[in-house]
């Protein structure tokens, strides 16, 4: 029996995901209301890189992330505290759908539902944290597959 590529795989690797991350900046930055949290001086200047690296590894991809940038608990106590931001996340979801048609990431429905039901966790994840020091330390990165998380990964 043939086993499935990774989602990291069947998008087309490393690469893909740097188009991926780039695109969804781009979308973020010309939407009127994400524009402000993506537009901030003060952004690492490899933002585009390390976003494509966090989202590589969960999608089964190499743990560069994990190994140079930090665990989940950093990712999350960044995105934390920014109160009700539901109306921001549901346009954050939506430019990253978009984004992956601008990025050319296979059309697959099954694919694209994976990355959706992705994100709408992921920013749920973020919105259930009211203030940075609510989130535990030492979180492990997620991992997501064609049939969702993969269990025992991720503390919910």
């Amino acid at each position: 029996m043939e086993s499935r590529p990774t989602l990291y795989e069947f998008a087309g690797g490393g690469p893909a995901f740097v188009e991926l991350a780039r695109a969804h900046h781009a979308r973020c930055l010309r939407d009127p209301e994400l524009n402000h949290p993506f537009s901030h001086p003060d952004q690492h200047p490899q933002h585009v890189e390390r976003l494509a690296a966090y989202w590589a590894e969960v999608m089964g991809g190499p743990p560069t992330y994990s190994a140079e940038c930090g665990d989940h608990s950093g990712v999350l106590v960044m995105h934390s505290g920014n109160g009700d931001i539901s109306d921001l996340g549901r346009r954050f979801v939506e430019c990253f759908v978009l984004a992956a048609d601008d990025a050319g990431l296979p059309g697959d429905l099954e694919f694209r539902a994976a990355l959706r039901a992705y994100m709408e966790w992921a920013v749920a994840e973020v919105l259930s944290y009211p203030e940075p020091d609510t989130v535990s330390p030492g979180r492990p990165m997620p991992r997501w597959s064609w049939d969702g998380q993969v269990p025992n990964t991720s503390i919910s």
